[in-house]
């Protein structure tokens, strides 16, 4: 029989929430989609809190669900033939420089839109890397491959973004 989780979900959620909702917007790039990314991963986490192992950290396992369950949405056929909606949230709208951060939501979304684009193995090494600021170390073993492994993708991965930065510079 196993023991009963010292975790409750509300806790968890107050905890790693908002790390959960980052997670899915670096991977689904829609706040709405990210928040019902949010739901469907506490939702899983409620459903399995009692077969947590203990092997990882408990925010480690977290945060494979959140992206696991990101992934089998962009895969998934709803996916492809929903539209999502512009964020425009209050905050930007009400800022004294708004031109200003307008273009800083611009190239951050530019940014992460190009990793998006690059193939999943260096999209999830970039994530946990620069977005998650995770070591090399904690990479690998999130990842289960080897450091040298997040290290040759993390540098193929700059490659990839250099050249397409690039050609977005001499287009412009």
């Amino acid at each position: 029989m196993r023991k009963k989780s010292a975790y409750t979900l509300e806790g968890l959620m107050r905890e790693y929430g908002n790390d959960v909702l980052r997670m899915a917007y670096l991977y689904v790039n829609d706040m709405h989609t990210a928040e019902d990314m949010f739901q469907e991963v506490f939702l899983k986490v409620n459903e399995k809190l009692d077969t947590y192992e203990e092997r990882a950290s408990i925010k480690t396992w977290l945060l494979r669900i959140t992206m696991n369950t990101c992934k089998d949405y962009l895969k998934s056929a709803y996916h492809s033939r929903v539209v999502p909606m512009f964020d425009f949230g209050e905050e930007g709208l009400l800022a004294q420089d708004f031109l200003g951060e307008v273009e800083q939501r611009e190239e951050a979304r530019t940014v992460r839109g190009m990793v998006q684009e690059l193939p999943e193995p260096y999209r999830d090494v970039v994530i946990c890397v620069y977005f998650r600021e995770m070591g090399i170390k904690e990479t690998a073993e999130e990842l289960k491959i080897s450091e040298g492994t997040v290290k040759s993708r993390l540098f193929r991965a700059k490659e990839k973004l250099k050249k397409r930065l690039k050609g977005r510079l001499t287009d412009a």
